[in-house]
């Protein structure tokens, strides 16, 4: 089992001019601890449901072309990007950038984007939910053509380009890798069976993230999609990690057996500090799970 480190608030330590060092301290940590993969979220304003709106939060990218430049392994994605925060064709670019900066550890996470306050506070376009999906969808398809040799236009519903150049390409080979976040049943699924090397689910149970799969397996067999090439990954969302650690390895276990390779893990309080503790009580556990 592969542990991926969640970097979702920026409020402890409170003081603005500590975050960059937390943040530093806190990759490090989780580098030297084995984590495969470090995310940020695609946010402006803290989730209402995590926090409030007025909490500190930083743009992802940027952050993780900070990440990139203070670690030398983990794979580094937003958990996930909104489809409606920038045009695809740049979007491709920016996650190329990361990628060759950080010597081909960039993954591009992405789903359909739903926090409608800092979007109308920002001035980002509200739309309906079929048309963030067919957005995503074409952005999918444009940053497989910018990832390709064919630099030919793209015409699609809700956009068009007159190019698709990306010089240089990633270093990543083929490309980065694609994970798609989510675990709607009738369009993300399916569009991770279609499009994605990779899923991302919210592990609230064993028996809801088994029903996720046998949908997304079930799209699979209809695409056409060889269901094991799709790496299957997760966000823990289950008992706190440091309050009962051995209830987490027999979860992480049921994981594992569902076909989950890699858990999420959410700081709680100070990241630098959690991510130490969760790395001296459990990433041993997991690793050898």
């Amino acid at each position: 089992m592969e542990l991926g480190l969640h970097y979702w608030t920026y409020s402890t330590p409170a003081a603005p001019e500590r975050i960059a060092s937390t943040l530093t301290q806190t990759a490090r940590i989780a580098e030297q601890a084995g984590f495969a993969e470090f995310t940020a979220m695609d946010h402006y304003f803290q989730m209402e449901h995590r926090g409030t709106a007025d909490e500190p939060m930083l743009e992802g990218y940027t952050t993780l072309g900070y990440v990139a430049a203070v670690t030398e392994r983990m794979r580094l994605s937003l958990l996930v990007t909104g489809v409606m925060y920038r045009y695809p064709g740049l979007l491709a670019k920016i996650v190329t950038t990361l990628d060759v900066l950080s010597g081909g550890r960039a993954q591009l996470g992405i789903g359909a984007s739903w926090y409608e306050r800092e979007q109308r506070a920002l001035g980002v376009p509200v739309v309906s939910m079929s048309e963030r999906f067919e957005r995503l969808e074409e952005t999918l398809q444009i940053c497989l053509q910018m990832w390709s040799p064919d630099n030919g236009p793209y015409k699609g519903t809700h956009y068009q380009l007159a190019e698709t150049l990306c010089v240089p390409a990633p270093l990543s080979k083929p490309r980065p890798p694609i994970l798609i976040g989510g675990g709607g049943e009738k369009k993300t699924l399916l569009l991770v069976a279609r499009y994605a090397d990779a899923c991302n689910l919210f592990a609230s149970s064993p028996e809801d993230v088994s029903r996720k799969l046998d949908v997304l397996r079930a799209h699979c067999d209809a695409e056409g999609r060889d269901y094991d090439a799709i790496r299957k990954t997760a966000v823990y969302i289950g008992e706190s990690p440091l309050d009962n650690a051995d209830q987490v390895v027999r979860d992480a276990e049921n994981y594992r057996d569902l076909g989950i390779t890699l858990l999420n893990f959410m700081p709680d309080g100070d990241p630098s500090v959690y991510t130490e503790q969760l790395a001296e009580r459990l990433a041993p556990r997991l690793a050898s799970i």
